[in-house]
């Protein structure tokens, strides 16, 4: 049983981890991988801006596939700096403006002050990885 901490109503709520990022350098291979190895099926795939991203559901989740050819994008370069890999983790949140406004009063440092456009058209944005314990969070409002 786990031991629930008692939520002020003004706390945000986290949902769900929405989604497990991971930056690679073969996005048709490591597609081809989640598929052979472990009969994931996709789901969906997108170009924001320079980088390729492939959805691939796990129960109430996903792992997120994320490639770029563009050396000035942040995938390109977390590959170049630290290789490929866990790049973040994605929470699910109900109001991401208000959970950016809670955070920012915690003294989280934000890397997105407002929400930008995201994937499946969700609003997201991200915390710094020095508020975070180094590593990236992304918070996500889905569209639906």
């Amino acid at each position: 049983m786990r031991d629930h901490a008692i939520r002020r109503n003004d706390d945000m709520k986290i949902k769900r981890i929405e989604h497990v990022a991971i930056a690679v350098k073969d996005l048709e291979g490591s597609k081809k991988m989640l598929t052979d190895l472990f009969g994931l099926n996709l789901e969906y795939e997108e170009q924001i801006n320079a980088t390729r991203l492939a959805m691939f559901p796990v129960g109430e989740s996903y792992l997120e596939l994320l490639q770029s050819d563009d050396a000035n994008s942040k995938t390109a370069q977390w590959i170049e700096n630290k290789g490929q890999g866990l790049f973040h983790i994605c929470l699910e949140v109900d109001d991401i403006v208000q959970a950016l406004s809670e955070l920012k009063s915690k003294g989280a440092k934000l890397l997105n002050e407002v929400p930008v456009t995201g994937h499946g058209n969700s609003k997201i944005a991200f915390i710094d990885p020095e508020s975070t314990a180094g590593f990236l969070v992304e918070l996500v409002q889905p569209s639906h």
